[in-house]
Parts: structure tokens; C-alpha cells; sequence
């Protein structure tokens, strides 16, 4: 090594008798500070400039010295005690090779793999030193080891040091009060101790736990401790002060704790570490635990086989463990609800599963249609519907109904709730609506919820009876076409994942919009196609003269064409009246060998009626609701349907009972989710008016109100009907209802008239959807364009934007594998509901364990809370107090945690 200087220029002609690479080390430094290693000569000036300057900061004294590095070394140091007469004896070495930029990380004692010769060469080196000069008290002798087994003094430490306590474990000498009582004068006799005496016993290893995030570049964190547990039992040993409540400040050193560990060897010493690690509960602050997790789960260091490159050479390590810190995200989130109250106080205090019957969920449920249909295929399974006398009954509670009165917010658990019950109540259903729609893009929005997981969960839960989904054709469950490899993937991941029967349909009755979908289901060989025909106008009235009996006819005809297993009547909005199905349905089932199956919504109160002389007419399936969820813009009642057919040829074989008594499940958890009814308390006849379908009559009340618009609603609902009109009187669902819906707001929020807007609509702030519908970008409405509407809309306008093709890692994420394909399909499909949705859960992990009262309404006092994490994993909460706002508008929400008092800050 060189002579210390702070003379930059003195130093570097020191190095040029050394070989490198070299160190620049601080004579005042300590814990890696003031301390850089440099491999090229040209890097020298610029590693001594900062390495003093950092000195200079950290200890007052800038001057630095050069020492040759010796490559991928061993940290070995032997502890002294030495008295005022003389006397000097080790006790044993420690291994602090275990090092980030030059600072202990993990210390162990014995050093593990160390030859005993060379042991005891080393020790006695150490011993000398000391004596040669003249050291008393307690101190740490260190060195280098290389590859040859070659060792070179580097520094002593006059001091107690950090790691001490793993000689300790080893020794059993309490090397703190050994060096006060030296210092107090007296002699190693004195304290019993000789060279003899010192004996290893089993080995020990010490983790030093901070608030440094290693995932960040070790950065120290800051804060407040929300929580704070510690593990304990036999060889486990803490030092350390803090506690729930400390404030970690950056001015101090960000270690909380040490944690030593002993064992008979180090094997068992690991073993007891990798245990009391997990077990510490840390909260509030970033800390390094993940990274000491990685280190002690590493083989190679198990093994003992450490250098101080170790964790440079696998920096892996840094990232290859996240803190979960579930219960303290789950508890910010609940205590944000709690404070902010999104959805005001909660509604009831009835729990729905209270509501369920007591049946036997262990058994399995009886064989149902999902079985048919794997042993018959999708052409068998249509067959033997047509042929069935038995009326199939599809269950739309799952999904439609909740879309239609509670804008999609039915939560997975809710449903998982009652799944079990529907598969052994009512195994005699022909399917349940579980999926599709909007309930995919509202649980990424709203919900914070996985749609896919949804879809496995359920699957799981109704193994006997088929599980369907609405498909909207080329725009699969979003709003704008995609490219058919998107169709494709999509089809296929959702048929992997649990869908039975999709029921396809296009916006404006484009069969050749919904062929893409219709090929990809027929490509998966078990699923079944039931295409849509969307129904609107009145086919029974001799003044229709677009939407005539011959206009569904030849569309069912280019359905057939195209593949379909199954005929849909998809009636959005209520329309389809009795004499109407009746026509319709007779001339489906002549023209058509295929079976058909009718859905509606009961907005005007008399689609029971429609059900009837659609299935006297040889309907094969009709949608239904549980009672509780039926009605007005949902479904007919499943109990009205089942009684209906009862004792009849087309007896549908569900028990009445048993649908009747699932129905108080149904109203309890409904009246949870209050604050998202629909707001139509009762059916309308005005439905033959403006034509407004079930789901979106819901929705655009309240849009709405939203807009300051909720008591001009009969204004909304004339201007729908007056833009319909003027946009040709377009077939409206989900995307053609909404550019129906958009412009009606525009048109009540303007002031103005349809006609005043047909006249000069370039003079108006037109919605983008109805630009883009305009454009042609849903396709060619049946009545053709209006004119001069479109032309006077689109002048000066751009062309519509072109289909963005994929991207090839797209294509490639397409074909990976289920959780690739369906992370990658989140994100076409909805880019910025998908990067909420995964937002949300970084920042409070996996809300959808939560029950809807917790979700929506967050904590009550004088309750304990149960979340379940995962399978015998539980979290018991309970809210204690609520501070008033501070003056930054903080408020502190006290919480109880499995018992421990956990304070949470909510703005």
C-alpha cells in the first residue's frame, strides 16, 4: 500500500509501482465509506477526488491511502482481546465477506470451509500483531484470503464492531463486558479467559436488517414505523431499539435491528435464519429483508462458498424476492374507504350468505349440460336442444342482470358465493351468462379484479353446468374492431379458461364482422357458436318497412352460412312483443334446422308474455334472472319462467323451489350494492318509444345525472328517439347505442333540437363516437347512410384512423402461454383499464378477497373484520379510532392487525 496523502498528484505516482486493480481507501474510514476499487489507471484521479471528498464528509479528514486489491477475496477477521499487561488471545475468526459496495451485509462465525491449519496461522498472525503493538482491549485483526489460500493483513478495528455478536454465539464470551472490565484495568485472568478456555461451539451467522430498499440501489428509505414484529425462540437474537410509532429520519444509519441466528452448524444456523427472517413484520418503510431472503435461499451460499464478489456476481438477487406486505397494503386500502367513503355508509347490515340454504357444497353436483356437451361436441349439443321438448333455461344473473341494474359491479366473491349453490340447486340449467360484455372492462376499471381470474374461479365452482359469454364480434369485449389474431387468441384463452357457449353479435347485424369470432370459436372444436340476430322496430306491424320478417330471415340465413351452432334473438331493449316472436321464431324453426334461443330485457314489463308465445312457437331456450335480480331493464324472472312452463310439454325440469330459494341471496346482496341501482324503479311502456336497451337505459340515467341532466330524463330519453331517427334508426347495442346515446346528451346539453343539428352539424361539438360511426368504422348501418347528415358531419375531416396491426411481440405474447396471452390481451384490449388495474394492485395488492361491504364501505367500528388472503391465510381487522385532519389534510386511521396496533395514514 502507498503512504496516506490528501495530494491527488502524490497518489497517483504512488500507483505507479502497483499493480491493479487498486483501492483508494479513507485512513479515517470505516463501513465502505470513503472507499473506491479501480481497474484502469485513467480511472484513478476521478476514484481519489470522490473517495476524499466522501472521507471528508463522513469522517472530517480527506486523506486517503492506495492498497493492491487482491480479486474475488475472502473477508476474514479475527477477533483479540488483549489486557494492560500484555496479554493477548483470539476468539476465533468471522467471515465478512458478504459485502455491497465494501459494507457488511451477512457475517459468519466460524468462517465456514476454512482449512483448520490455515485457522490457526491466521488467528495467530492476528495475536501477534497485536502484541507487536502493544493493543489492549477488545479489537478485530482483518484480512484478505485468496484463491491460493494466501492471506494479507488489510486494517485492525479498535472497537467492538457490528458483527460482534456471532462470536459471541460461538464463544458464549460476552465480549462487551470484556472490554469494559479490561478497560476498568482488569487482566484476561481476571476475566477467566485463556487461549484454552476459548472453544467453538456450532456456528452462528448475523443479518443486518435495514431500511434500504434493495430493489431501488439500496437507496435508504424514510418514515414512519406502522408496524413492527419480531421473530424469537431458541437461537434466534435480537439487538435493537425500535418500535411502532419511530420515525426513521436520514440522518441516521438506516440499520433497525441485528439479527444473529446459531445453530450446531451452519447449516442449522441458516435454516433458523431463513425462518426468523420470514417472520419479521416490518411496515411503514422499505426494507432489505427480500434481499437477505434471496441471499439465504442461495445454494451456493448455504454452502458456505462466499467472496466478496458474491453479491455482485448475482444481481438477481436484488429483485429476485418482493416483500408481499399484504396485510399492510389490504389495510391502506380499507382505511382509505373507511376515511373517504366513495360510496357513502353502508346500506345494510344483513350479510347475504346468511341468506343461502344449508346444503351439502362438499358433494359433487350432479351431471348438467357442461357434461352433454363434452360428450355430444357443439353439433351434438345443438341437436339435442332442438330436439329436447324441456325448454332451456340460460341463468343471466351472473352477468346480464347485474350489467342492466348495477352497472356491471358484482364483485367475483359474490358470485363465487352463490355458485356453488346455483350448481346443485338448478343443475338442470341450459347455461350461466357468467362473462363478456362489460363486465370484463369494469373489473379492470372498477373493480380492480382480474376478469380472467373470474372465469377460472367459476369455472371451478359450476363444473356441471355450461358457462356462457356475450362476444361482441370483431370487438370481442371491447368497443372498436381488433385484429382477427386478437379474435382468435381471445377465443381460445377464454375456451381454455372456462367458456362454453359464446353468443356472438355485431353492433349493426354485420355477419361478416361476427365471422372472424364465429370461425374461432368453431376452430376450438369444443365450444359452442350461438350467433346473434339483434332485434329493434316491430316486425309485426305492417308499417315496418326496415326491420321486416324477410330482413331477420335473410340474416339468420347468412348466420346459418357462416357456422353458427345456435340462433340467437338478441332483444336489447324490450322490443320483441308476443305476436312479433311468435311470427318470428315459427319462421326461424321452418326455414332452419339450428336451435333457437331468445333473450330480452323486461323494461316494459311484459316480456313474460313474449317468453310464452316465443317458446309455444318452438323457442328451444329463453334468459332469465333470480326474481330478486329481474325486471324493469334486466331479464324476466327465472321463477316466472320455470312456473310458467311447469306441467307443460315444454317444462323446463328446474326445481321451482329451488330456484325460489336462492332468491333471498340475491336481495340481500343487492341491497349491498345500493349505490350502483339503475335508478328505473318500475317498467316503462316508453321503451316503444325511444327504444333504449336495458343495459344502457341504466347507464345513460346515469350519465345523466352526472351531467346535471337527471331531471330532464324524458328529454334524454325524446332526444335518443330523435337521433335515432336521424342516424337512419340504427340496430342499437353496445357499440351502436352508445353513438345514440352520446349525441342525445349532446343534443340536451346544447339546447338544441335534432333537426337544428341535422341542418348544420358541423356547427356542433360532434362525439367522437358519432364521427367514428359516421366514418364507418362499426360497419354499414341495414337502412343505408343519412344523407346530407354524414357528409355535412365528416367535412373537413381526416379519414378514420387505420386498424393498428400487432406489433411482433404481441403476435409472440399471443402465442406464450395463459398468463402471458391474457396479461398481453388486457392490455390491447384495454390499455388504460389494464395499467389501473395493476397500479391498484402494486399499491394495495389483491383487493377482490375483500367482501363487498369492506371493498365499498371499508371499516366499522366495534367489528372484526375477517380477510382471507389466500387458503389458511386470514387477516383479522378491526378499526379503532379515526383522528380529526391535520393541517395537511391527514388523518390517522387506528387499526387493529392480528392483534397489533397498526396506525394508517389517509389523506
Amino acid at each position: 500500500s502507498s503512504e496516506p496523502s490528501s495530494d491527488v498528484d502524490t497518489l497517483l505516482a504512488a500507483s505507479e509501482s502497483m499493480e491493479f486493480p487498486i483501492f483508494v481507501k479513507a485512513v479515517a474510514g470505516g463501513g465502505g465509506r470513503g472507499m473506491r476499487r479501480v481497474a484502469e489507471p485513467e480511472q484513478l484521479r476521478e476514484a481519489i477526488e470522490a473517495a476524499a471528498r466522501e472521507a471528508e464528509s463522513a469522517f472530517g479528514d480527506p486523506t486517503v491511502f492506495l492498497e493492491q486489491a487482491v480479486v474475488d477475496p475472502r473477508h476474514i477477521e479475527v477477533q483479540i482481546l488483549a489486557d494492560g499487561e500484555g496479554n493477548v488471545i483470539h476468539l476465533f475468526e468471522r467471515d465478512c465477506s458478504l459485502q455491497r459496495r465494501h459494507q457488511k451485509v451477512i457475517e459468519l462465525a466460524p468462517a465456514p470451509n476454512l482449512p483448520e491449519e490455515l485457522r490457526q496461522k491466521i488467528c495467530a498472525d492476528a495475536v501477534a500483531f497485536a502484541k507487536q503493538i502493544g493493543y489492549s482491549c477488545a479489537g478485530t485483526v482483518e484480512f484478505l484470503l485468496d484463491t491460493r489460500g494466501n492471506h494479507v493483513f488489510i486494517e485492525m478495528n479498535p472497537r467492538i464492531q457490528v458483527e460482534h455478536t456471532v462470536t459471541e454465539e460461538v464463544t458464549d464470551v460476552d465480549l462487551v463486558q470484556s472490554q469494559l472490565r479490561i478497560a476498568s484495568g482488569e487482566t484476561l485472568a481476571d476475566l477467566g479467559l485463556t487461549q484454552d478456555s476459548i472453544k467453538l461451539r456450532g456456528a452462528a451467522l448475523q443479518l443486518r436488517i435495514t431500511t434500504e430498499d434493495p430493489a431501488n440501489g439500496f437507496r435508504p428509505d424514510t418514515g414512519r414505523i406502522t408496524g413492527y414484529r419480531t421473530p424469537g425462540g431458541a437461537g434466534v437474537r435480537l439487538d435493537g431499539g425500535t418500535m411502532v410509532g419511530a420515525e426513521v429520519g436520514a440522518y441516521f444509519d438506516s440499520m433497525l435491528v441485528k439479527l444473529t441466528c446459531r445453530g450446531t452448524d451452519l447449516r442449522a444456523a441458516v435454516a433458523r435464519a431463513r425462518r426468523a427472517v420470514t417472520e419479521f413484520r416490518i411496515r411503514g418503510v422499505a426494507t432489505n429483508i427480500p434481499f437477505l431472503q434471496a441471499v439465504l435461499d442461495d445454494p451456493e451460499f448455504r454452502a458456505g462458498n462466499v467472496t466478496t464478489s458474491f453479491i455482485e456476481q448475482r444481481p438477481e438477487l436484488l429483485t429476485a424476492r418482493r416483500q408481499a406486505d399484504r396485510g399492510t397494503r389490504i389495510l391502506s386500502y380499507l382505511a382509505d374507504v373507511t376515511v373517504n367513503k366513495p360510496h357513502g355508509e353502508r346500506p345494510t347490515a344483513v350479510y347475504p350468505h346468511d341468506k343461502l340454504p344449508d346444503i351439502d357444497l362438499k358433494a359433487a353436483p350432479p351431471a348438467g349440460s357442461k357434461q352433454r356437451l363434452v360428450e355430444l361436441g357443439p353439433e351434438g349439443f345443438a341437436k339435442a336442444l332442438r330436439e329436447q321438448s324441456a325448454l332451456g333455461v340460460t341463468d343471466t344473473t351472473f352477468r346480464d342482470a347485474h350489467q342492466s341494474l348495477l352497472a356491471t359491479r358484482l364483485r367475483t366473491r359474490d358470485l363465487l358465493t352463490v355458485a356453488g349453490h346455483v350448481a346443485r340447486m338448478t343443475p338442470e340449467l341450459l347455461s350461466v351468462e357468467a362473462w363478456g360484455g362489460a363486465t370484463y372492462d369494469v373489473a379492470l376499471r372498477f373493480l380492480h379484479e382480474d376478469p380472467w381470474e373470474r372465469l377460472a374461479t367459476l369455472r371451478e365452482a359450476m363444473p356441471n353446468i355450461c358457462l356462457q359469454m356475450l362476444l361482441r364480434g370483431r370487438n370481442t369485449v371491447g368497443y372498436t374492431p381488433y385484429p382477427e389474431t386478437v379474435t382468435r387468441a381471445f377465443v381460445k384463452e377464454a375456451t381454455a379458461t372456462g367458456v362454453d357457449i359464446f353468443r356472438i353479435f355485431d353492433a349493426l347485424n354485420n355477419v361478416d364482422q361476427m365471422r372472424p369470432a364465429i370461425d374461432a370459436v368453431r376452430e376450438t372444436g369444443t365450444a359452442v357458436a350461438e350467433v346473434a340476430l339483434s332485434y329493434t322496430g316491430d316486425l309485426a306491424n305492417p308499417n315496418e318497412n326496415l326491420y321486416t320478417l324477410d330482413y331477420y330471415l335473410k340474416l339468420a340465413e347468412q348466420i346459418v352460412d357462416a357456422g353458427a351452432h345456435v340462433i340467437a334473438i338478441k332483444d336489447m331493449a324490450g322490443l320483441l312483443r308476443a305476436p312479433a316472436a311468435a311470427k318470428l321464431v315459427t319462421a326461424l324453426r321452418s326455414n332452419f334446422d339450428l336451435p333457437v334461443h331468445v333473450h330480452t330485457h323486461d323494461t316494459p314489463g311484459g316480456q313474460l308474455a313474449t317468453y310464452l308465445a316465443a317458446w309455444q312457437a318452438g323457442a328451444d331456450a329463453v334468459d332469465g334472472a333470480s326474481a330478486a335480480m329481474a325486471g324493469t331493464t334486466s331479464q324476466p324472472a327465472l321463477s316466472a319462467i320455470v312456473a310458467a312452463a311447469a306441467h307443460s310439454e315444454r317444462d323446463t325440469g328446474i326445481d321451482l323451489q329451488a330456484v325460489c330459494d336462492l332468491e333471498p341471496y340475491w336481495e340481500a346482496l343487492r341491497k349491498v350494492y345500493a349505490p350502483f341501482e339503475s335508478g328505473l324503479p318500475a317498467p316503462t311502456g316508453r321503451v316503444y318509444t325511444h327504444e333504449i336497451p336495458g343495459g344502457q337505459l341504466s347507464n345513460l340515467r346515469q350519465q345523466a345525472i352526472a351531467l346535471g341532466l337527471g331531471d330532464q330524463f324524458e328529454e334524454v330519453e325524446a332526444k335518443y328517439a330523435a337521433a335515432d331517427r336521424m342516424l337512419g334508426r340504427l340496430v342499437k347495442v353496445t357499440p351502436s347505442s352508445k353513438v345514440v346515446g352520446d349525441l342525445a346528451l349532446h343534443l340536451v346539453g346544447s339546447g338544441v333540437s335534432a333537426d337544428e343539428f341535422a341542418a348544420n352539424p358541423a356547427g356542433f361539438d360532434i362525439p367522437d363516437s358519432v364521427v367514428g360511426f359516421l366514418r364507418g368504422e362499426l360497419g354499414t348501418p341495414a337502412g343505408g347512410w343519412p344523407e346530407p347528415l354524414r357528409s355535412k358531419a365528416l367535412e373537413g375531416r381526416g379519414e378514420a384512423k387505420p386498424e393498428t396491426p400487432l406489433s411482433a411481440a404481441d403476435e409472440a405474447s399471443l402465442d406464450g402461454d395463459a398468463a402471458e396471452r391474457r396479461s398481453t390481451l388486457n392490455r390491447l384490449l384495454f390499455p388504460g383499464p389494464t395499467k389501473e388495474f395493476a397500479e391498484h394492485r402494486d399499491k394495495y395488492g389483491d383487493t377482490s378477497r375483500l367482501s363487498a361491504n369492506q371493498f365499498f364501505y371499508g371499516l366499522r367500528q366495534g367489528e372484526e373484520h375477517r380477510v382471507q388472503l389466500a387458503k389458511g391465510v386470514e387477516l383479522l381487522i378491526g378499526l379503532e379510532a379515526i383522528s380529526e385532519a391535520d393541517e395537511r389534510g391527514m388523518r390517522t386511521v387506528m387499526c387493529i392487525l392480528n392483534g397489533q396496533l397498526r396506525p394508517v395514514s389517509v389523506r
